[in-house]
């Protein structure tokens, strides 16, 4: 595997409502990245973006086409950065990565910490009003790594799995246990278990599992 894409941006605003957002990436060459993420972008809500462990954002290659063929107008509009990511790899998916995976990105090295959850500016940025429900219905939400060890990436570079410690909880089966109404307090804690999982998440796991009947 090799980066196919890398991209980074500034706050601008986003109309109607005249919101700041960091959503609007544009793509580069070469990136510094620390245990904060890309050096020079802008995660603007820090309620829900950024952080170390949102220090990167990867959306699938495959996912975008699964949102053209829903959305045909989009084509050419939802195109690799667009939804606010960092990276692209072509063979990477949410099912084919797992919570707690290892990647060596060039000279930096990642870990998975949790899928990324949409929000109502995918939906005004692309004048989709259930845009973001759609990505959330199909799983196709992409997701998050902290930075284990800081350094430069380039596109081109090689984009190896190092260590997958939780090989049965990929980011579709992740996906799949949150949009359950009442999921089983055993598929939760299947979650709670995984190592490297963000540890906020895991506590509010751990409180939705506590309010189960048992």
């Amino acid at each position: 595997m090799h980066i196919q894409g890398l991209y980074c941006g500034q706050s601008q605003i986003l109309q109607p409502g005249n919101e700041a957002t960091g959503i609007f990436k544009k793509p580069v060459s070469q990136v510094a990245v620390d245990e904060l993420g890309i050096k020079g972008d802008v995660q603007v809500d820090k309620r829900y973006h950024g952080g170390p462990d949102k220090a990167l954002h990867q959306y699938s290659l495959a996912s975008y086409r699964r949102i053209v063929a829903a959305y045909p107008d989009l084509d050419g509009v939802a195109v690799p950065g667009s939804m606010g990511e960092n990276i692209s790899i072509g063979e990477m998916a949410e099912a084919t990565v797992c919570i707690g995976d290892i990647y060596r990105f060039g000279a930096v090295l990642v870990q998975v910490s949790e899928p990324r959850r949409p929000c109502w500016k995918i939906n005004t940025k692309f004048e989709h009003n259930d845009l973001s429900e759609f990505i959330e219905h199909e799983r196709i939400t992409g997701w998050y790594y902290r930075v284990l060890e800081a350094g430069d990436i380039s596109v081109g570079d090689g984009a190896a799995l190092l260590e997958r410690p939780n090989p049965r909880v990929n980011i579709d089966y992740f996906n799949t246990v949150l949009n359950m109404a009442q999921p089983s307090r055993s598929k939760l804690v299947t979650l709670i278990d995984c190592a490297g999982l963000a540890n906020y998440l895991r506590v509010r796991l751990e409180e939705k599992s506590a309010q189960l009947p048992a």
